[in-house]
């Protein structure tokens, strides 16, 4: 099963992934530098994020996945550096699915 999912983070932040192969263990690759920067070390000793899967498939193509997850990025603004944890993936992830985020 291939997801498009979102993590939300205690602060509202989110992240929006995807994961070719379900994994429930899997919560993304959200820029940890940034993530430390916003959480003091008595907010880090509990610590609950939330994760959402938004779409999914058996039969979508890595090309349709990519399609989607960046439907969704668009969707929910994770295009906006104020709300999102990883702004500096958004470029790659543009040119990789030929189409424009930023």
């Amino acid at each position: 099963m291939k997801v498009i999912y979102k993590i939300t983070y205690p602060n509202g932040k989110i992240y929006i992934g995807q994961d070719l192969t379900d994994s429930i263990n899997y919560f993304g690759s959200a820029n940890s530098k940034l993530i430390e920067k916003d959480f003091t070390r008595e907010q880090r000793r509990d610590f609950v994020i939330r994760k959402e899967i938004l779409w999914e498939s058996e039969t979508a193509s890595n090309q349709e996945v990519n399609a989607k997850e960046v439907e969704y990025i668009l969707l929910f603004r994770a295009n906006d550096p104020s709300i999102v944890y990883y702004i500096n993936d958004l470029n790659s992830m543009a040119r990789n699915s030929n189409k424009c985020l930023l």
